[in-house]
């Protein structure tokens, strides 16, 4: 079953077509990647998905219900967005966590004043949550005293807290030195074992290989190629996707 489908979106800001008629689906407990060069599209349509950057055409879709529809030329969206919103999560590259706030509560705000759940039973979660991703110890403390690791899993565990259906990763590890890098792709492959649901934009391509179901290859704001890893990293059928390798593997 799709968790989420997007049918031919169409994405300009201004003259600057940024996606041209994309497609592609994600099915319960998939992990897909999404590479390609920089300005590719990948984190608008990441956004997208998310109801962060609205669509001049297509359709979402979540759990067969359409998001948006299209009426005489336009894009309309469903009025009850947030019944959606809930099902995804979504983690950026530079944290986002509130400065202010303990881990604990940045944790706990969202399912606390969105979802209107039970004080305590939040609590409970979190830790347990936090406990799993090696960072109990770490519940009172503030962002600024964290590592960039640190606060890359807490922004994780934060997306968690909130039970969505599906993840959602934009270049998680673009902020962070290598070595920091290591520790936030462990958390992401523990979850792929879990079978989370997952949509990753990412330039980790040996990740992308081990821990995806289907890559996806953007450039230029289309779909070059899709499959399973190893068709599309090994046995790749597109010259644009085999110069982007070969450019990959020289830096």
């Amino acid at each position: 079953m799709s968790i989420m489908k997007m049918s031919d979106i169409q994405k300009s800001f201004g003259s600057n077509h940024v996606l041209k008629g994309i497609s592609f689906s994600v099915d319960k407990g998939e992990v897909v990647s999404i590479i390609g060069p920089s300005g590719s599209g990948k984190s608008t349509l990441l956004r997208c998905a998310t109801f962060l950057e609205t669509i001049d055409s297509g359709i979402i879709s979540y759990d067969d219900k359409d998001v948006t529809k299209n009426v005489n030329g336009k894009c309309v969206y469903a009025k009850n967005l947030n019944d959606f919103r809930h099902i995804f999560g979504l983690v950026f590259q530079n944290f986002n966590l509130f400065p202010h706030y303990s881990v604990l509560k940045n944790m706990m705000d969202a399912p606390v004043s969105i979802m209107k759940r039970d004080k305590r039973e939040v609590r409970e979660e979190c830790m347990m949550l936090l406990e799993k991703m090696g960072l109990a110890d770490k519940a009172d403390a503030y962002p600024c005293e964290l590592s960039g690791g640190q606060q890359q899993r807490v922004s994780i565990v934060r997306a968690l807290a909130m039970n969505p259906e599906i993840l959602f990763f934009d270049e998680p590890t673009s902020a962070l030195d290598p070595e920091l890098t290591g520790e936030v792709l462990k958390v992401i492959k523990q979850l792929a074992k879990e079978k989370m649901t997952m949509v990753i934009v990412t330039h980790e391509m040996a990740f992308a290989r081990a821990v995806s179901d289907k890559v996806i290859f953007m450039s230029g704001g289309v779909i070059v190629e899709q499959g399973a890893p190893e068709e599309v990293f090994g046995n790749t059928r597109s010259e644009r996707m085999k110069q982007f390798l070969q450019n990959y593997n020289r830096d």
